[in-house]
């Protein structure tokens, strides 16, 4: 599978049980900032944004007094899984950041789509590929 079919069929697909809620953006990104699959709603990378997110998985903590930022967006940093798993809050949508052996898994949201639901959808992928090696 490709990495733009795990982003087209496995983030951006419905949410069981939800006819038509989906994530709003989502993509699969290197540790080193390269972008390997994303949909066309993800925002652009800014400057050291996904190398800050790095350095929050090595030192967890490190983006709480700054926020977390994305494409020139900011979310307040909530409670994740140190080392392993990022989320973030803006207004009624957020974030969620599954870190595997070589990539990170990025999923954002918007209402109706719950925080929980977004959390499933991105962990899932992530453990899928952890477990592939990747």
């Amino acid at each position: 599978m490709s990495w733009q079919s795990y982003v087209d069929e496995q983030l951006m697909s419905d949410i069981e049980g939800q006819q038509g809620h989906h994530l709003t953006a989502a993509a699969i990104i290197g540790h080193d900032g390269s972008v390997w699959a994303k949909n066309s709603k993800f925002p652009e990378l800014k400057g050291s944004e996904i190398s800050d997110i790095m350095k929050d998985f090595d030192e967890p903590g490190h983006l709480a007094p700054t926020g977390l930022h994305l494409g020139g967006s900011k979310y307040m940093v909530i409670q994740g899984e140190p080392g392993a798993v990022i989320r973030g809050k803006k207004g009624p949508g957020g974030i969620t950041i599954k870190k595997t052996g070589q990539a990170l898994v990025l999923g954002i949201y918007e209402e109706p789509v719950t925080p929980g639901q977004c959390n499933m959808v991105v962990e899932r992928l992530g453990d899928y590929l952890a477990d592939q090696g990747l």
